[in-house]
């Protein structure tokens, strides 16, 4: 589609120079080179997405969209698909894990609908997008059509842009689905020609069988449809979800627009690799926030080359990982703001 090719032309690599620059910074602060590791690496990382030394990322915002999935019908899930709507619900008034992390991160949590299968009351202050009342089941039939593929993802760019028109400039990626580890260990399997054994997890804690069933629902529906690993929109549409290809828009939108992506956990990293495959520079604009329990995580962080911030035994969504590491990005700037170089210290410097 247009918007798409309009929207990934855009997508420029992230500024080398600018992170080089940052580094000399660092290099001139009182204490010796590369002694603060991967904060260093994080603090030129982000200079060079918004290509300058002195980037401002403190309006925050985490971005937690919502869906049903058909494949629930499978029993891969603990937990019945009510729970998505009860979970939204739960987010728009602030109850959930992420509303408590993302008070502490100073980050607005925006709740999105994207196709939980009862609608929302519209009073609630939850945003719909809605695509429809849940994907089908992939186990029998493509999860959606293409074009709604395609609505699903422009949704995504159009909420992205909302925010980055509204001043927002380091956007955090949160989930809720049942089901969703399956949709996403589909994707990651597709997309990353690892064995579904692979790339699936326990999601919501199912027991060794509920695994074994998730596994081969997954392979069964990858055998059907046969979703090109060379055409992220074909896999989204066989195996994907509503709230994957939403997110995978705001990584896109975030990347166009020069604006930092925290990744979550496992789902959101799943359409952050959709979003890599259709514009690969897009992968130059994420943070990868943490490693998740799920096995597919370290599938997807690896098909982008991304290395997590922190290692929790985080398995919960919502974008509450997002919410940890965002303190983390204002640590490694401010570092780089406000520390004493060794001049200004009269400290002196050996060079090591």
């Amino acid at each position: 589609m247009s918007m798409l090719s309009d929207l990934c032309s855009r997508i420029m690599p992230a500024d080398r120079s600018t992170a080089a620059a940052m580094q000399a910074r660092l290099d001139h602060k009182t204490k010796p080179r590369r002694s603060l590791g991967r904060l260093e690496d994080l603090a030129c990382r982000v200079a060079a997405m918004r290509a300058t030394l002195d980037p401002d990322v403190s309006a925050k915002a985490i971005v937690v969209m919502g869906a049903d999935h058909g494949v629930a019908d499978e029993g891969v899930s603990a937990y019945p698909q009510t729970v998505t709507r009860q979970m939204l619900l739960n987010f728009a008034a602030g109850g959930a894990a992420i509303n408590v992390l993302a008070r502490q991160a100073h980050a607005h949590v925006v709740v999105v609908d994207m196709g939980v299968k009862e609608p929302l009351p519209a009073t609630l202050d939850i945003r719909a997008r809605r695509i429809g009342p849940g994907t089908r089941n992939f186990a029998r039939e493509p999860a959606m059509t293409r074009a709604q593929a395609e609505s699903a993802l422009a949704a995504g760019v159009t909420m992205a842009e909302e925010m980055i028109r509204d001043g927002v400039s380091l956007i955090g990626l949160g989930d809720m689905g049942i089901a969703n580890t399956t949709s996403a260990s589909a994707i990651a399997a597709a997309l990353s020609g690892a064995a579904p054994e692979n790339a699936t997890g326990r999601g919501t804690g199912i027991d060794e069988a509920g695994w074994r069933r998730k596994v081969d629902v997954i392979a069964h529906a990858l055998a059907l449809h046969r979703p090109d690993p060379d055409d992220p929109l074909d896999v989204l549409s066989k195996v994907g979800g509503f709230e994957i290809a939403g997110l995978a828009g705001v990584v896109l939108a975030g990347a166009a627009h020069r604006t930092p992506v925290m990744l979550d956990g496992f789902i959101t990293g799943a359409a952050a690799l959709v979003a890599v495959r259709v514009a690969p520079a897009a992968a130059e604009y994420l943070i990868a926030s943490h490693q998740s329990v799920e096995a597919g995580h370290r599938v997807v962080l690896a098909a982008m080359g991304l290395t997590p911030l922190l290692d929790l035994d985080l398995r919960l969504g919502e974008g509450t990982g997002a919410a940890l590491a965002m303190p983390l990005v204002d640590a490694a700037l401010a570092i780089a703001r406000e520390m004493a170089t060794f001049e200004t210290a009269g400290v002196s410097d050996s060079g090591a």
